[in-house]
């Protein structure tokens, strides 16, 4: 939970083995004295102030929509087989050309990847970004051109941002690919 803030019950099952739904419940009550936890379709987990404590974890979360940014790039990061190389909110720049700030980025078989998580943000806001990544990648960023991977919410959104990153290697998935 330090490193993804936000983790939903079948999340943790998922990264932690913990059998079955019963069992997870379990392991999670078990464990409140360190997390605390909201409903949003399933229970959603963060670290309290003892469980921050615990494990030195400084960011201070709360019950927020924001969580659900959090869940669906949780979702890739699994997907994708929990990689080391995996660094969430990091900021690409070229100095005098342009700078973004992507959701996630890691490393996998020698090409970087960029995730973006498109939850509640204007298709506009989107268009922008892509731009930017386009003038990284033009100002010789990267080594090798890298993936992007896209996390959005409709099937609508999905084709959206297929169009919008043509040409840039990418894949999109929505949340229901994952549930």
């Amino acid at each position: 939970m330090k490193k993804l803030n936000y983790l939903n019950r079948s999340q943790l099952q998922a990264l932690h083995r913990l059998g079955s739904d019963r069992n997870a419940s379990r392991v999670l009550q078990n464990m409140s004295g360190y997390v605390s936890s909201f409903r949003d379709g399933e229970n959603v987990y963060y670290l309290n102030k003892e469980g921050r404590e615990r494990v030195n974890c400084r960011k201070i979360l709360k019950k927020t929509l924001q969580a659900r940014h959090y869940i669906m790039r949780n979702y890739l990061y699994i997907a994708y087989g929990q990689p080391e190389t995996w660094r969430n909110e990091m900021r690409l720049e070229v100095k005098g050309v342009t700078s973004v700030v992507c959701d996630a980025l890691f490393r996998l078989d020698n090409r970087y990847y960029i995730v973006e998580v498109d939850h509640t943000q204007k298709m506009a806001k989107n268009r922008q970004k892509v731009a930017r990544y386009r003038r990284l990648i033009e100002a010789g960023a990267f080594d090798t051109p890298p993936g992007f991977v896209w996390m959005t919410t409709t099937e609508y959104r999905r084709k959206q941002l297929e169009k919008l990153n043509e040409g840039l290697g990418c894949r999109v998935f929505t949340v229901q690919d994952f549930q």
